[in-house]
């Protein structure tokens, strides 16, 4: 039978951090190419309504958002109290400003894509509808016809 002896004078190798750039390279690749950028600042607090028929929207890209409710609460001193059209990072004075809105959007889009432009209202479930109405007669005029309403997914709680 062999004896087998404990050397103590032997220490571990020191670990190689040759590597350690590359690791640290690829990771930040890797974050850079999946994380995307907020494109929106929320203006308004927005609380959306629950539905039961839902439906995904198959290119994103093509989506327009229309955010129509209260100010957050740090904005209601300047804005006030009363429900309000977002678009993108403003807050629009009056209605009729959506319709240029709109046809600045489809102007930066592609020619092709132009025709299949869909906009989808962002309302506050507390909105009233009015404000809403008024949004939808001013992109009739503008010919966006392809209006989307968010929602959250109702969950049937018994």
């Amino acid at each position: 039978m062999a004896k087998f002896r404990k050397e103590g004078g032997k220490k571990l190798p020191a670990i190689s951090t040759a590597s350690l750039p590359d690791i640290i390279f690829m990771l930040l690749f890797f974050f850079m190419t999946t994380t995307t950028m907020k494109e929106t600042t929320m203006m308004v607090d927005l609380k959306l309504p629950e539905a039961t028929e839902l439906q995904k929207l198959e290119k994103k890209s093509l989506a327009k958002y229309i955010y129509i409710g209260v100010p957050k609460a740090e904005l209601r001193k300047t804005n006030g109290t009363e429900a309000r059209v977002q678009l993108d990072d403003a807050f629009a004075k009056r209605v009729e400003e959506v319709g240029e809105y709109i046809a600045v959007k489809r102007q930066a889009m592609n020619e092709n894509d132009q025709n299949q432009m869909i906009v989808s209202l962002k309302v506050d479930k507390d909105t009233k509808m009015g404000i809403v109405t008024d949004v939808k007669q001013v992109l009739r005029k503008a010919y966006a016809l392809k209006i989307y309403y968010t929602a959250n997914e109702k969950t049937n709680q018994y």
